[in-house]
């Protein structure tokens, strides 16, 4: 069996005039959870509509375990879709609803009973084998929806949103069954939603799509803490983005200058490095800033606290800067009796360290 499970190769998708996606090459491995990530018309859907054969491509190839089924009917393709509805038979028992796929593909009345309860017994339900839909809950039946995708173990599973229509508590208690049967499966699985928790929770690799087009694949890790582009950067997770001019380069970072004073931060991350007097945004995630009352000896900028909002086990602190412009700057730390002593108007001094920022070139 090929290391991939999946090989996509200039798959493109148009609708008259509207490129819905761009030529597109991406490779998911055998074992992997990959989730296609995006904001609304970004192309995650198309993407899988044509992974799963529900739409044709304009164009470009597509390989399941070597084999080329770009222009393949669904039922050729040796996967299984979970839906955001979980479409269930209504009139059918669950038993019978994971049965059906086995049914349909000739496996004897008694065997697939059998495998029917093992499927039951991955997601934890095998007591409601007897139940109809109507009986069980969103969470199971989400789980069966699963149970019954998962049953002939297809090559590739593929999830449309599935968890969209749960409450949170919910929604959270999925995510972590559903990586659990992963694990469990070995199976690989294409992941769509927009939710960017949820990707970054689950995922081995997130596929963050903007226009039609990837504009990065990586880890959680890689997207979060090395943003190639500014899109990516601004759409997953909280982020202060600052306006700053590079002044010199320091071991493999750089020294960069902005309304307030000179920092540092760690080297682009895309395109070409940038000479001094070049214009970049830094990058600083809310919990990598640290706020002090009194300047310190060490560089650091100025602010003013124009709010202060304990979440809980955070506490984010909203400050205005010159160098930030009118967007306010964001500190995040956990939840303390300190937490209450900020005040409105108070002049604080912020720090970071130069490996948790990033310069990104626009």
């Amino acid at each position: 069996m090929p290391s991939s499970n999946l090989t996509i190769s200039g798959l493109c998708k148009r609708y008259g005039d509207v490129t819905a996606l761009a030529p597109t090459d991406l490779e998911v491995a055998n074992g992997e959870f990959l989730t296609l990530l995006g904001p609304s018309g970004s192309g995650k859907t198309t993407l899988l509509s044509l992974i799963a054969g529900l739409s044709q491509p304009d164009g470009g190839t597509m390989l399941i375990n070597g084999l080329d089924v770009t222009y393949g009917a669904p039922y050729e393709r040796d996967i299984g879709m979970v839906f955001q509805n979980y479409a269930l038979f209504p009139h059918m028992t669950v038993e019978d609803n994971i049965a059906f796929p086995l049914k349909m593909r000739g496996v004897k009345p008694g065997q697939a009973r059998q495998q029917a309860q093992e499927a039951l017994e991955m997601v934890r339900l095998p007591h409601v084998a007897q139940r109809f839909p109507k009986e069980l809950s969103g969470g199971q039946q989400q789980r069966i929806a699963l149970a019954r995708c998962m049953v002939y173990r297809p090559a590739i599973i593929l999830m449309d949103e599935p968890l969209g229509a749960l409450d949170k508590k919910l929604r959270d208690h999925m995510q972590m069954e559903i990586k659990r049967i992963h694990r469990e499966l070995g199976t690989t699985i294409v992941y769509v939603t927009h939710d960017q928790e949820e990707a970054m929770t689950m995922s081995d690799r997130i596929c963050l799509m903007n226009g039609g087009r990837i504009e990065q694949l990586g880890t959680p890790a890689d997207l979060y803490f090395r943003p190639r582009t500014l899109f990516v950067a601004d759409f997953l997770g909280e982020s202060n983005l600052f306006e700053a001019t590079v002044a010199g380069t320091t071991g493999d970072g750089l020294s960069l200058a902005l309304d307030g004073g000179r920092v540092q931060a760690g080297a682009a991350v895309h395109g070409t490095a940038p000479a001094p007097g070049q214009k970049v945004r830094v990058l600083v995630r809310p919990q990598n800033l640290g706020v002090k009352r009194v300047e310190p000896d060490a560089p650091a900028l100025s602010a003013q606290v124009l709010d202060v909002m304990i979440t809980g086990s955070l506490t984010k602190l909203y400050l205005k800067a010159p160098f930030a412009g009118e967007t306010p700057i964001t500190v995040a730390f956990p939840t303390s009796q300190q937490s209450t002593r900020y005040r409105v108007d108070e002049t604080l001094w912020l720090q970071w360290q130069a490996a948790d920022a990033v310069a990104i070139v626009e």
